[in-house]
């Protein structure tokens, strides 16, 4: 039959979920990611569903002799593959439709077709260039459709013709009902890295995600066999899935039942504030407050989220230790606004209500950095006081550029501070920052945990200090007349 000329809807539909041939000659590709806002509303629901989904229906829907009204090209594709009508999936091909057209949940003609045992429809959509290796949202191939159904005929098929083999790499974290697969589970086949860039283990790197920049945070292979390491892990899915907060990174999706294991989340292009006070130096009264600010209801926040302002009991970690130890984990988004990333992984023994200890010493813990607060170096009792410390030594490098003991190593500068009792000295003049702001300085990292101040008079102080800063671009020396 002659094709007829398709609308702009049906053209815009086409086009959205897969690649389409133009007059003109110009092709668009296909987004091989799956992105619910690039395909069709419609989940297919008709026959066997996909071998990793993990909403299963024990009874599955029989076929229909005819065509369902009201379906849409990609769906009459979908469901025809499904009854094993080779000629009908053919004639919609010859109209136009994608043979790589995607449902709701991903899934291809040729997972459809696999799922059901037919061949000749699998050997069709082949012919016709169908990706023979398309995964669905849970990352399941029509090889593996096709294996988990017992299709052999159909398996093999597709192995000779070159498919990839679906492999099952189990992870500390992986479960054995498909229903027990977390809502935040995504299809690894969705992240695409760089090519030539080099992905380091347990550090932040860029990728895509459906056309969008995250960052992703890969663990490294060699913990998947220490306890404290995957645990870790897990604590810091549970908290990013339940701190939302705006200087608290946006969670996007986790990689748990495949390897390498990965935490996703939104991605901050001007990097981290170590890195940025390296090349802006010593940052603007009025910055540096607003900085100190965000870095400080983060903390208030992850203290009030983890429930009863006592993050040590329930979770049995130090509170928010990583976000405050390292300035490489405080990210700025494109509006400048920070964002905490870390999120305390490093494994401490409950002694009280308030009091905890490290499960390992310092000497066994990567890259400490300069930030610990001495009970913690000295591997003595401690309480949540230390992120005081660290927040104050946070709050000298963005006033003066850089870390304490610059350009000595970390390793030596925290010797300096815990074992010696040595602070940095605050270079800057006088007459920049309000002695208020230096005594806020001293009294967080001052070596007695009892003088510290907690985060919420560190945050009444600071928002004191912000509120009677002039703004940048005030007649010079404005600020000075404000501490006379």
């Amino acid at each position: 039959m002659a094709a007829a000329a398709p609308s702009n809807s049906e053209l815009l539909r086409q086009f959205s979920m897969g690649s389409m041939e133009k007059k003109s000659g110009i092709r668009a590709r296909r987004n091989l990611s799956f992105d619910v806002k690039l395909v069709c509303s419609s989940r297919f629901t008709y026959g066997r569903q996909s071998s990793l989904d993990p909403h299963r229906r024990s009874n599955p829907t029989r076929y229909e002799l005819t065509v369902p009204e009201n379906l849409d090209s990609t769906m009459q594709l979908l469901f025809l593959a499904c009854q094993g009508d080779v000629d009908g999936v053919e004639e919609l091909l010859e109209e136009g439709v994608d043979v790589n057209s995607i449902d709701l949940d991903g899934r291809t003609a040729l997972h459809i077709a696999a799922c059901e045992g037919h061949l000749e429809v699998v050997r069709l959509l082949i012919r016709r260039r169908a990706n023979i290796d398309a995964r669905d949202r849970w990352g399941s191939t029509a090889m593996a459709d096709a294996k988990h159904y017992g299709h052999s005929t159909v398996y093999s098929f597709l192995k000779a013709r070159g498919a990839k083999v679906p492999r099952t790499r189990k992870t500390p974290m992986a479960v054995s009902n498909p229903q027990e697969v977390p809502e935040y589970e995504l299809n690894p086949g969705e992240l695409h890295f760089r090519r030539g860039v080099e992905i380091l283990k347990g550090t932040y790197q860029v990728a895509k995600w459906n056309g969008t920049k995250v960052s992703v945070k890969i663990l490294d292979k060699e913990s998947y066999s220490d306890p404290d390491s995957i645990n870790a892990f897990k604590h810091e899915l549970t908290l990013l899935e339940k701190v939302r907060h705006p200087n608290v990174v946006q969670f996007v999706g986790a990689v748990t039942q495949n390897v390498p294991m990965m935490i996703v989340s939104e991605y901050h292009p001007n990097g981290d504030l170590r890195s940025y006070l390296q090349k802006k130096g010593r940052l603007q009264p009025h910055k540096a407050l607003r900085f100190a600010l965000d870095i400080a209801r983060h903390v208030l926040i992850y203290f009030e989220s983890v429930g009863n302002h006592n993050p040590i009991l329930p979770t049995k970690r130090i509170p928010n230790y990583d976000a405050t130890q390292c300035a490489r984990n405080i990210l700025l988004d494109s509006g400048f606004q920070l964002k905490v990333a870390g999120f305390g992984s490093t494994n401490i023994i409950k002694l009280s209500l308030e009091k905890a200890k490290l499960a390992h010493p310092i000497a066994q813990i990567d890259n400490p950095g300069c930030y610990i607060a001495p009970e913690v170096y000295r591997n003595e009792i401690f309480d949540r006081s230390v992120d005081a410390f660290s927040f104050g030594l946070i709050l000298y490098e963005m006033i003066e550029g850089g870390p304490a003991f610059h350009p000595k190593p970390p390793e030596e500068a925290a010797k300096m501070i815990c074992l010696e009792g040595m602070r940095p000295t605050l270079k800057s003049k006088s007459k920049s920052y309000p002695p208020e702001l230096r005594e806020l300085i001293e009294e967080c990292w001052d070596p007695e945990p009892l003088v510290r101040p907690t985060f919420s008079e560190i945050i009444v102080r600071l928002d004191k200090l912000f509120t009677n800063c002039p703004q940048p671009g005030h007649r010079k020396g404005a600020f000075k007349l404000l501490w006379k």
